[in-house]
C-alpha cells in the first residue's frame, strides 16, 4: 500500500535548508527499506535522531522451536494464550520460517513510558479483541477490533489500549507487506475489481511534535535479541513528513469479497503479500448461485504451501467444533478439506457470517513450544466420520 501523503511543516524541495524560528536546522531523516530503492519517506525532526545516552544489556526473545519439520495437520487454542501486563512479554510467536513469524498476544496494558521498533520486520497486527490507538512518529492511528495494522520495519511506535482485554494476531515478515500486485495498475493505484481501496485505509493523523529532553525508553528488536536503548528527545519530535512510507490501517469488514455462481479459490480472499506468503480475509458473503453449487470448499493438496487459518467469528462452514481464536495448520504436502458433514451441510446455503484470517506461507514453518502449549490433540483425526 503506497500513495503519497504528508503532515505537518516541510521544506519546498528535498535536502535543502530548513529552518526552526530561532534559525537553526531541523534534522532530515530518510526512512524506509529496500536501500534506496523501496519507499521512503522524508522526516524532519526537531533534534537528531541519534542521540543515545545509554544501551542496556540486550536479551533474546528467540522463539524455541518444538517441531522443526512436520508433516501433521494440527490445531491450537489461541483464546488460551495467557494474557500478560507488559506488550512485548505478551507477544508469543507459534511458528516461524525464513520468511516470517507468526503469533499471538494479549497485552493488558499500555505502554506508557517506553517505545518499540523493530529493526528486523514490517509488523501485520490483527486487532481480534481491544481497541485504541497506534502513536508512531507520523501522528496517530485509530484501531478497533477487525482493524490490521500495518507498520514498517524500524517504525518506533506506542500502543494505547483502552481496555486490558486485547487479543492481537501479528505477523512479522522479513520482506515488506504490501496488496496483491494484481488489484494495483502500474502507478501503484488500486484497480476497480479490487476488493478494497484507498478509501478503506486509515493513515496517520494528528501529527503531535514533543519537544522534551530526559530518558526515552526505545526496545529495539535485532536478530531476535532486544536492546534497550535510552535516548535524550523525545522519539516523536518530528514537525513534519511526506512520502510513501509509513503505518496504516484497514478493517477486514472493508474487504468486499468476490464471489461466482461455483465456488471460487482461495486467491479471491487476498488481501495482503510478501516475499513467500499472501495472507487472505475471510469474509461475510453470499454463497455460490449456481442451481447445483456446493458452497462448501472441495478438497485441495497444498502441495506448495502451508495454510494456516485464524478463525475470528461466525460459523466457519468448513469445520467442526471451531472456537474463536483456534488456530488450524494445514502443512503443505498432504490434502485437506472440509469436515464430515461439512459439504452436505452447505449444499442450499445462501450466505455465511465467517470471519478469519489465512496466511499461506510457500515455505514450511516450525512450530515453537508456546504452539505445543496450546494444541488441540488429535486435530489431524478429525477427518473420520466415526472416531475409532
Amino acid at each position: 500500500m503506497a500513495f503519497y501523503q504528508r503532515a505537518g511543516k516541510i521544506p519546498r524541495k528535498r535536502h535543502v535548508q530548513f529552518r526552526n524560528n530561532k534559525g537553526g536546522l531541523y534534522a532530515e531523516e530518510l526512512v524506509g527499506t529496500e536501500g534506496f530503492a523501496g519507499t521512503s519517506s522524508l522526516v524532519y525532526h526537531l533534534h537528531p535522531p541519534t542521540m543515545v545516552k545509554e544501551t542496556g544489556e540486550p536479551y533474546s526473545v528467540e522463539p524455541e522451536v518444538a517441531i522443526s519439520k512436520n508433516l501433521k495437520s494440527l490445531s491450537f487454542k489461541g483464546f488460551d494464550i495467557s494474557p500478560e501486563n507488559n506488550y512485548l512479554e505478551s507477544r508469543k510467536t507459534l511458528f516461524v520460517n525464513n520468511d516470517l513469524h507468526i503469533g499471538l498476544a494479549a497485552p493488558r496494558e499500555s505502554m506508557e513510558d517506553w517505545f518499540f521498533k523493530n529493526a528486523d520486520a514490517d509488523e501485520l497486527i490483527f486487532v481480534h479483541k481491544g481497541s485504541g490507538i497506534l502513536k508512531t512518529i507520523y501522528g496517530t492511528i485509530d484501531f478497533e477490533y477487525g482493524d490490521y495494522l500495518v507498520i514498517p520495519r524500524g517504525t518506533i511506535y506506542q500502543f494505547k489500549f483502552e481496555t486490558e482485554d486485547n487479543r492481537l494476531l501479528y505477523v512479522e515478515s522479513f520482506s515488506p507487506i504490501a496488496t496483491p500486485k494484481r488489484y494495483r495498475n502500474h502507478f501503484g493505484q488500486l484497480l476497480e475489481h479490487s476488493p478494497f481501496c484507498e478509501r478503506d485505509f486509515k493513515t496517520p493523523h494528528s501529527l503531535e511534535t514533543y519537544d522534551e529532553v530526559g530518558d526515552f525508553k526505545v526496545q529495539i528488536k535485532k536478530q531476535g535479541l532486544i536492546y534497550p536503548y535510552v535516548y535524550e528527545t523525545h522519539p516523536f519530535d518530528v514537525v513534519g513528513w511526506d512520502g510513501f512510507h509509513y503505518p496504516y490501517a484497514t478493517s477486514i469488514f472493508d474487504f468486499e469479497p468476490l464471489t461466482g455462481r461455483i465456488h471460487m479459490p482461495p486467491p479471491i480472499h487476498q488481501h495482503f503479500e510478501g516475499n513467500n506468503f499472501v495472507i487472505c480475509s475471510f469474509v461475510p458473503r453470499l454463497y455460490d448461485y449456481h442451481p447445483e453449487a456446493i458452497p462448501a470448499p472441495y478438497h485441495h493438496s497444498n502441495i506448495d504451501s502451508d495454510e494456516l487459518l485464524y478463525y475470528v467469528d461466525g460459523d466457519f462452514m468448513s469445520r467442526n467444533n471451531i472456537q474463536k481464536g483456534q488456530v488450524t495448520l494445514h502443512p503443505g504436502g498432504i490434502p485437506h478439506g472440509p469436515h464430515p458433514g461439512a459439504i452436505e451441510r452447505s449444499i442450499g446455503q445462501k450466505a455465511t457470517e465467517e470471519l478469519a484470517v489465512m496466511i499461506d506461507p510457500f515455505n514450511p514453518v516450525m512450530i515453537t513450544q508456546e504452539a505445543m502449549n496450546i494444541e488441540v490433540k488429535d486435530y489431524y483425526r478429525s477427518w473420520l466420520a466415526v472416531e475409532h
